[in-house]
Parts: structure tokens; C-alpha cells; sequence
């Protein structure tokens, strides 16, 4: 089998294969008469020129570390959770119930019961299916992509039926009061003098996310739980052999996953829409596989590849405002750099591969 150094693993690969996504993206532009470097430039200036497009990057970047996060914890266990969609729509549900039956004198009390909220809520809707495959032996992939429509569906009854205010007509709950309203990073920064756009939806979620990467690094390489977790990930036999239980670290293991996913929803309901509504995940959920994935399932690598996304999404935002490139076709530009990414990173791994063994030989030779 063909070996790569480990660098060259989390950071050739990754680089090859978004250079890769980027020139079949510039293809593409170039079919439908428009300039690809012209769109790049509008992409990145879009997304990394302003501080207000900066503080919609690390909105979106926010989002997708929670959700990509969650995915690696389960994943370091062997456990493909693609529920993390659901998990996060739930998270919203216990933040709303937090933030508008608690009367909350300010946000930094607010905040900590928040988190706990939407964690709690996440938590309990991986239970189950981590339960059914300790127990039943119920895949996972196919028991957690249920639970994400059978979430959606609880949401929208609640929020129709449950949370809506008198009067209104679309399915979403009061504003939450003033006490729990997050400062976003316009109010952060500009306690020390640097100037932020008001207008951009960053907020203090941000920085919880970074204490999460950390938190999870410490986790998965510096305790005895993380150990176990990566052990049964590798080898469950040889796990079992050890003592450790695998009923206890799926259990374990999609609890904190599900928590993760869970406290998303600091950001998107509390901090940015201050108010639960339906769709309010948006495909965070997903997208947070697809980061994972490319940041091989290592903290460092889901902050640098939560911005990445970050920056596709603001800058293909204003692609599709300031350009004629139809918002579809922005879709295909995220898609290609998830299918490389992802799907195809063998493809580009076996060249590199290929390369380095080469060198070998001829060094030994």
C-alpha cells in the first residue's frame, strides 16, 4: 500500500484537491460567458475584504466548527452520525426554551444556560439512535437520517402549533427579550478600540467555538476517554479485548457529538436570528460532514476548513448578488470542492502517494 508522510496527508492532499475544485469551478464560469477571474476576485473580496464580510465568513464558519466537530467525535468512535442536522434543530428548540421562559437580567447569565440548553436537547436526540446501534444493532447512518426528518417534523408541529405567538403567521417564536441578546463582535471589538461592522452577524459563539476546538483536542488525544473512543474507532475487538464497552463509548461517543451539534444553536438562534425559526439549521448539519472530512477529522484542521466553507458561502453570496451567475451554480462550486474534498480524495491522494514512493526509491537506491 502506498504511504504519504503525514503532512503531506493534511496538507497536500486538501490544497491539490481544491486547486483541483477551483479550476473545474473556473471551467464552468467560463461556459456561461463570465469571467473566472473576475468571480474569484469578487469571491474572496466578498467574503475577506471588509470586516462585514468577514463577520458573515465567521458566522457561517461558527456554525459549520460546531457541526463538523460533532461529526469528528463520533467519527473518531467509528460512527458515521449523519444526524447532526436534527441534532442542531433540536439544540435550537432547547435554546428557545431557555432564552424566552427564563427572564434573563443579562446575556452572560443568559448565555452558559443557553449552551446548556441546546446541548441537552442535541444530546437526547442522539440517544436514541446510539442506543439502537449498542443495542439492536441498528446502523447508525440509517437510524440518525430518520431522526433528522422526524426532528424537522417535531419543530415545525411545535412551532406551529406551540410557540408561535397569537396573531402571527409564520412558524417561528417571539423575539427573545433583551437580556438574552448576544454581543455580536462589532460590541467585542470595539471595547478595544477596533472597528467591526455592525451590520455582520459574528458574535461571541465564535469565540465559544475556538474554546470547543481546544476542548475536543484536549478530549480525543489527551484523556483516557478519548483514547478509549479512538480504540474502539480502530479495532473494536481489540477494544473489547482492553475492557472498554463498546455500549458505553457509542453512547458516549454520539452524547457528546449530539451535545456539539446542539450548542450550534447558540449562534444561529440566540446570537444572529434571536428568535427560533424553522429552517434555522440551513444545511449547517451537512456541510459539517464535508468539513470534517477535509480537516481529517482534527480540530485544527475542521477551524481551517469551517473558514474555508465560511468564505464559499459569503463569497458565493455575493457572487450570485453582484454577478450574473445564477445562485444555482454556486451550489455546484460548494458541491465540487465537498466532492473533491470527500468523496474523491483518493484520486488525488494515489498521484501524491505515487510521487513520494517514488522519491523513496531513488533515495534508497
Amino acid at each position: 500500500m502506498q504511504r504519504i508522510p503525514n503532512w503531506a496527508d493534511v496538507v497536500l492532499v486538501p490544497l491539490f484537491s481544491l486547486l483541483i475544485a477551483f479550476l473545474l469551478s473556473g471551467v464552468v464560469i467560463f461556459a456561461i460567458g463570465e469571467n473566472p477571474i473576475a468571480a474569484v476576485k469578487m469571491m474572496i473580496s466578498g467574503a475577506v475584504g471588509s470586516t462585514y464580510g468577514w463577520g458573515y465568513t465567521l458566522y457561517y464558519a461558527t456554525n459549520f466548527l460546531f457541526t463538523g466537530l460533532a461529526f469528528a467525535v463520533a467519527s473518531h468512535a467509528r460512527l458515521f452520525n449523519i444526524g447532526t442536522e436534527g441534532q442542531a434543530t433540536l439544540g435550537g428548540l432547547g435554546v428557545a426554551l431557555v432564552c424566552l421562559y427564563i427572564p434573563w437580567p443579562h446575556w452572560a447569565l443568559a448565555l452558559p444556560a443557553a449552551m446548556i440548553g441546546g446541548a441537552l436537547f442535541g444530546a437526547a436526540w442522539a440517544f436514541l439512535p446510539a442506543w439502537l446501534q449498542a443495542k439492536r444493532g441498528s446502523h447508525i447512518v440509517i437510524t440518525t437520517i430518520m431522526f433528522n426528518y422526524i426532528g424537522f417534523s417535531l419543530l415545525n408541529y411545535v412551532l406551529v402549533n406551540v410557540l408561535r405567538p397569537v396573531g402571527a403567521m409564520d412558524p417561528a417564536t417571539a423575539k427573545f427579550p433583551e437580556g438574552a441578546h448576544l454581543p455580536t463582535l462589532h460590541d467585542i471589538l470595539g471595547v478595544f478600540g477596533i472597528p467591526f461592522s455592525k451590520a455582520a452577524p459574528a458574535n461571541i459563539s465564535f469565540v465559544i467555538a475556538l474554546i470547543a476546538c481546544f476542548l475536543v483536542w484536549v478530549l480525543i488525544w489527551r484523556t483516557r476517554l478519548g483514547y478509549a473512543l479512538r480504540s474502539y474507532g480502530q479495532s473494536e475487538s481489540a477494544a473489547v479485548y482492553a475492557g472498554i464497552s463498546p455500549t458505553k463509548i457509542i453512547v458516549i461517543a454520539m452524547l457528546i457529538s449530539g451535545g456539539l451539534a446542539g450548542l450550534m444553536a447558540v449562534n444561529n438562534v440566540m446570537g444572529e436570528a434571536e428568535r427560533l425559526v424553522l429552517n434555522s439549521v440551513e444545511g449547517a448539519g451537512f456541510i459539517g460532514i464535508a468539513v470534517a472530512l477535509m480537516g481529517r477529522n482534527h480540530p485544527f484542521g475542521i477551524l481551517l476548513a469551517s473558514i474555508l466553507f465560511g468564505v464559499l458561502y459569503q463569497g458565493g453570496a455575493e457572487l450570485a448578488l453582484w454577478m450574473n451567475i445564477p445562485r444555482e451554480l454556486i451550489v455546484v462550486i460548494q458541491a465540487l470542492v465537498i466532492l473533491f474534498t470527500g468523496a474523491l480524495d483518493n484520486m488525488v491522494r494515489m498521484p501524491i502517494a505515487y510521487v513520494f514512493n517514488l522519491r523513496r526509491r531513488k533515495e534508497t537506491a
